[in-house]
């Protein structure tokens, strides 16, 4: 570069610097001179939320369990691991190599994918266990699949998913659709809310709008004992925790293990009232599979005896006091 045009490069850089000075001092003047500025956003809300203010309260009933939500008694002896009946249910998921589970990887502490880890982990996730060992003799030979509460019967209907081990609960409208083996575990139903709200009892949510999960078994039973109650509904527990964070929403109800999960992850929260109702969970399988429930019931009721079950339930759920397995009885 020349002197001449070093000269001329000097000098549009100074009149660069003063007229951004210039401007910067103006936009200085009128700050102090004006109002301070300011911002506003709306606080997004998680995707797939209903809300419900109407007076006939969620759209969805309330599920029962007035008929008859036995099971089918499981074979003598189950097949030795790797040796499944030719022609069975377990056969086909052996020669597959996998066994297809839906589940839900953000259900702390039921069903969770560890995030240091990244393994799947969890009371259900260890139902599930079971059964994948007593298939191929590996606990682990399963993959996962992701499904809703408003997916899990769809899940098996498509055959998408072998069964659906995800907290849920054995309903009239529900067997109408799928089989259920025996319960694994009995849930209560109460509420969560943040601590001096106010709300200690399912009267207290007259007036307040509460948070369920939309295939859930949960917003019909509120709605029942508190008729003024509003509602809103969404995907996943996960978001009924945002939208009460964000005052969205003034409480949460669902069964204590998923609740005690959610109460985990924000100190302010504690479950509150009295048990709404009882919840059997069990695992979910496509109608047309007869030997696959008497298989899983023959699992189930092998880890009650041999500790399995009481192990499970001391590592994930003993925030939730003593435990012990739910009653169970065969239609055969």
């Amino acid at each position: 570069m020349s002197r001449r045009e070093f000269q001329r490069w000097l000098s549009v850089a100074v009149l660069a610097v003063a007229v951004t000075v210039g401007v910067a001092a103006c936009g200085q003047q009128a700050q102090e001179n004006g109002d301070p500025p300011t911002t506003t956003a709306e606080i997004p809300l998680p995707p797939d939320v209903s809300f419900d203010d109407s007076a006939n309260g969620p759209t969805q009933p309330t599920e029962s369990t007035d008929c008859d939500t036995s099971s089918l008694r499981p074979d003598e002896t189950l097949p030795a691991p790797g040796e499944m009946p030719r022609g069975s249910t377990m056969e086909e998921i052996e020669k597959r190599g996998r066994l297809v589970v839906g589940t839900d990887l953000g259900s702390n502490p039921l069903s969770f994918r560890d995030p240091l880890t990244g393994d799947v982990m969890g009371f259900d996730v260890d139902v599930a266990h079971w059964i994948s060992e007593a298939i191929f003799g590996d606990p682990n030979r399963i993959d996962y699949r992701m499904v809703s509460t408003d997916d899990r019967v769809d899940a098996l209907t498509n055959g998408s998913v072998d069964i659906v081990v995800k907290s849920m609960s054995i309903t009239c409208e529900r067997l109408a659709s799928i089989d259920f083996s025996i319960p694994y575990f009995q849930a209560s139903q109460r509420i969560l809310a943040y601590r001096h709200s106010g709300i200690e009892s399912v009267a207290d949510l007259n007036g307040k709008r509460v948070c369920a999960t939309s295939a859930s078994t949960s917003a019909g039973r509120v709605k029942a004992l508190a008729p003024k109650a509003k509602f809103a509904t969404t995907s996943s527990w996960a978001d009924c925790l945002v939208m009460m964070q964000q005052g969205r929403v003034d409480a949460i109800t669902s069964d204590t293990p998923i609740l005690a999960g959610i109460a985990a992850q924000d100190p302010w929260a504690k479950v509150v009232g009295e048990s709404l109702g009882a919840e059997n969970y069990a695992v979910g399988i496509a109608k047309g599979h007869p030997d696959l429930v008497r298989f899983i019931n023959g699992v189930l009721a092998q880890r009650r005896t041999d500790g399995s079950w009481q192990s499970s339930y001391n590592q994930w759920l003993s925030v939730l006091g003593p435990g012990s397995p739910p009653p169970y009885t065969y239609r055969d």
